[in-house]
């Protein structure tokens, strides 16, 4: 490259961005292949190991379900926060972290309430999944027209109720017998389950009241 084009080469890196913020903003926004999306990738095959595990494809194996959701679960920030730090944000990004967040929780309660003895009951389950889907509808639509709907706090407090669910009652199935002070594992699963469940409608209404105005604007 002669260096008339080198200089040209840095002058358009250096100033394109201050020129024609939209069309920069724009294309980086349009990313597909980006490492937050690849990890996402990765988290969603994990959620169908996690529910062969479950379903018993190889017997039942809840230890193993346990350890694996449990990671699953703790590596969730990762895209999330190597996007924010390196500017990989995307739009794909945007929305497939809680998809595949969504299918993983989604999936597991749908399961585990089909075991007898599970503190999940299978209307819990429906609740949950019903509230994902719905919020899943607004966040594309919002996303479609330009607005942020990043997760509010009330979600991530929902999130952190559902993971401790699903933890407590694979945990009660691997350790039947565990007592925590003078409450069995069962019964402190019972609780977290409910906790599950209200935030998860709180959070839910909450949600679909914020992009009420925003969606009316947009019809």
């Amino acid at each position: 490259m002669s260096k008339v084009g080198y200089k040209g080469f840095l002058w358009c890196t250096d100033y394109l961005p201050v020129y024609f913020p939209a069309m920069t903003q724009h294309s980086a926004l349009d990313r597909v292949w980006t490492v937050p999306n690849i990890i996402s990738l990765a988290r969603l095959v994990l959620a169908l190991v996690l529910f062969a595990l479950i379903e018993g494809v190889a017997g039942r194996q809840d230890l193993a379900a346990l350890v694996l959701f449990v990671f699953a679960a703790a590596t969730d920030w990762v895209d999330g926060w190597y996007a924010r730090k390196y500017g990989a944000v995307s739009r794909l990004g945007r929305i497939f972290d809680p998809l595949v967040d969504k299918v993983i929780v989604c999936g597991t309660f749908v399961l585990l309430a089909d075991r007898t003895g599970s503190a999940i009951l299978p209307w819990m389950a429906l609740v949950i999944v019903v509230r994902e889907l719905v919020v899943t509808a607004i966040r594309a639509e919002m996303e479609r027209t330009g607005l942020d709907f990043s997760a509010a706090w009330s979600g991530k407090l929902k999130m952190l109720f559902q993971c401790a669910a699903i933890a407590l009652e694979l945990g009660a199935r691997t350790w039947p017998e565990l007592v925590l002070g003078s409450v069995s594992i069962h019964q402190v699963t019972v609780g977290v389950v409910w906790l599950a469940v209200i935030s998860t409608v709180w959070s839910g209404l909450e949600y679909v009241l914020a992009a009420r105005p925003l969606l009316s604007q947009d019809s």
